[in-house]
């Protein structure tokens, strides 16, 4: 049994490694990229930035006022949420008469169309008051940079691209000891595993979805795939927009600035229920590809090795190969996570990195336990193609 095992270990710290070798080798070429958008002209056309909002979340109005203070000529902001006493629309309404000259609406839905995704209701209502043909959606919890509206808009200067979308690095909220170390861990994962897959997508087959915290899209190739409608029903509705821009022959396009993505879960038992209900959701969206994430992960393959190598009485095998599985996670965090998302939590990128990829295995596992998640005080079920309903 043993042999088996040492034999399943060397293959998975072997499959980790190619796909390590394909996101390193995918990073020059990106960060090539980087440098010669920099020199490109400006194209700076009207946009108009949707806000969905659910609650009073903590730093709201930090991370609000950073989308106000844009470097961009002209642009509004539509803010959303499902009632009208939403404490985060009085939030987005506070920190918008700092700024008077940025144009602001402020919306909401009434619980009307009664989707089970909310937030596609927001989006809807939103885009049909926009001012503008380019719509650029952001998430509550982003904080951005005086640079990133010119950035998100400036590859729509090719008339093929509909679609843009923003890798991010995960900012870990403040908080007491015992929640930040949780909430490091999960940015961390955002910064380099959720990147990584990103970069080895589009090496492999090109960008054919598009990431939540930020999606911008032309409004005619949303109008053209139903409307943000077509998502009423997903959980990952990042991946069936982007993917349905992509199937209509739009270029999807992955911009070369990075947000910043901020983890204000409060503990182990919010961070295990978040990251189990994503990868969920990429298991019925995906499941092909969810079923070979687990051969991405090498940590896991290492402390097998390890194990095995010391059941058979081979105990310098052990620390070799489990130290090949680290230096992997190492490489990766300071190529990804420290070169393309500008990362600079040393202590994330290299101690607790290799620790995350060991708890994104378990929470791959957990995916396959349940099709039931909790979303929003809502038992919810998964269906194949990644739809959901209401528990039963």
């Amino acid at each position: 049994m043993w042999h088996v095992l040492l034999g399943l270990a060397v293959f998975g710290l072997l499959a980790s490694t190619v796909v390590a070798g394909i996101v390193l080798s995918a990073v020059p070429e990106y960060l090539k990229e980087r440098g010669a958008a920099r020199s490109r002209p400006a194209f700076t056309p009207p946009l108009t930035l949707l806000k969905p909002l659910h609650g009073a979340e903590p730093g709201l109005a930090e991370y609000l006022a950073t989308f106000f203070d844009q470097d961009y000529p002209e642009y509004e902001i539509l803010f959303c949420t499902r009632e009208a006493d939403d404490p985060g629309l009085g939030i987005a309404r506070r920190v918008a008469s700092r700024f008077p000259r940025i144009p602001a609406k402020f919306l909401f839905t009434g619980g009307q169309p009664g989707y089970i995704n909310d937030k596609v209701a927001s989006m809807e209502l939103m885009e049909s008051a926009a001012a503008h043909g380019i719509l650029v959606i952001s998430d509550s919890d982003v904080r951005v940079g005086p640079g990133y509206l010119r950035a998100v808009a400036q590859p729509f200067a090719d008339a093929q691209v509909g679609a843009v979308t923003c890798p991010y690095r995960g900012i870990a909220a403040e908080g007491g000891p015992g929640a930040r170390i949780w909430a490091q861990l999960e940015a961390v994962g955002m910064s380099v595993e959720m990147t990584a897959g990103v970069l080895a997508a589009r090496a492999v087959e090109g960008m054919q979805f598009v990431l939540g915290p930020t999606m911008a899209f032309r409004r005619e190739i949303v109008r053209r795939m139903g409307g943000f409608r077509v998502t009423a029903d997903y959980c990952a509705d990042d991946f069936i927009l982007g993917n349905e821009a992509f199937k209509l022959g739009a270029k999807v396009v992955l911009s070369h600035y990075a947000i910043d993505h901020m983890v204000i879960n409060s503990g182990f038992v919010s961070t295990v229920k978040h990251q189990v209900r994503w990868m969920k959701s990429t298991r019925f969206s995906r499941p092909n590809g969810h079923l070979g994430t687990a051969l991405t992960f090498s940590i896991p393959f290492g402390l097998l090795a390890w194990a095995s190598a010391a059941a058979l009485g081979h105990p310098w095998w052990g620390p070799g190969l489990f130290g090949w599985s680290v230096a992997t996670r190492i490489a990766l965090a300071l190529a990804v996570g420290r070169a393309v998302v500008n990362d600079t939590s040393w202590f994330g990128l290299l101690v607790l990195f290799p620790l995350r990829d060991l708890m994104g295995f378990c929470f791959w596992a957990a995916s396959y336990f349940s099709n039931r998640i909790v979303w929003r005080d809502r038992i919810l079920e998964l269906l194949p193609g990644g739809r959901m309903r209401v528990a039963k």
